[in-house]
């Protein structure tokens, strides 16, 4: 019976253990965050962090600038750029990896999530019902070349299509146009951030997204608070606006 109890006690103080270093490597690093004021899937993701015991210091300025002078390459691009520890993150990166990261320590330049996964944390809210998208958080080198470091699975309807939706530029014409306010522009990233309605063709409900553009001499015609519409596709895990253009009013 000793021995049973003694057990359970060995085992009741290892969780405990563990608790406080992941609380521990948490509490002890501050996460640096550039994102975009009106972005609310980097808000989302902030508050994951905050949840989970980190320090996150907010600068609102867009993460055009601050992915380019970490050294993160654009192609594995995303919403939201942070610092951590001596490592850069980039995108919507779980907490339990960017702990990971921080325990291993490995030769590296950080971690991306590219693109806007839906499923990853501030990509999870109840709107999208449970779906979840298949995506790896890539270990990133000061070279620019990656290796998986964590695999997600997918999960409901857009996991067993594969994925991804592709679309192609004759294809186009029959994309879903969908009304939005633009809130932010970034002409140097091609990006637009948009308060949006439903995009049925992506699952995706109202809210606002910062989007790639394809075609960049569309922003010209674009103003702050301007009400448009636009369609747009999902590519290798990034949201592109296909087409865009003022609302008569």
């Amino acid at each position: 019976m000793q021995r049973r109890q003694w057990l359970r006690a060995a085992a009741l103080l290892g969780l405990a253990a563990t608790g406080f270093e992941r609380t521990a490597l948490a509490q002890a690093a501050t996460v640096e965050v550039w994102k975009d004021p009106n972005c609310g899937c980097c808000h989302l993701w902030v508050e994951h962090l905050q949840a989970q015991g980190f320090k996150v210091q907010v600068r609102d300025v867009g993460n055009t600038a601050a992915r380019k002078r970490l050294g993160m390459p654009e192609k594995l691009g995303s919403c939201h750029t942070a610092t951590v520890g001596g490592y850069v993150i980039e995108g919507h990166v779980p907490a339990a990896d960017i702990r990971r990261l921080l325990k291993e320590r490995p030769v590296a330049l950080g971690l991306s999530v590219p693109g806007m996964p839906i499923g990853s944390p501030g990509m999870d809210g109840p709107e999208y019902q449970g779906r979840k998208d298949a995506y790896d958080v890539l270990l990133v080198q000061k070279d620019g070349s990656t290796r998986s470091f964590q695999r997600y699975p997918g999960q409901g309807r857009m996991a067993q299509q594969g994925g991804l939706r592709r679309v192609s530029e004759g294809a186009a014409a029959a994309l879903p146009w969908v009304e939005a306010e633009v809130r932010r522009i970034d002409k140097a990233a091609r990006k637009v951030t948009l308060k949006h309605g439903e995009i049925k063709n992506l699952d995706m409900p109202p809210m606002s997204m910062v989007f790639q553009v394809k075609d960049p001499a569309q922003l010209d015609a674009l103003q702050v608070g301007q009400k448009v519409r636009f369609q747009a596709v999902q590519e290798n895990g990034a949201y592109w606006v296909v087409k865009i253009e003022a609302v008569a009013m």
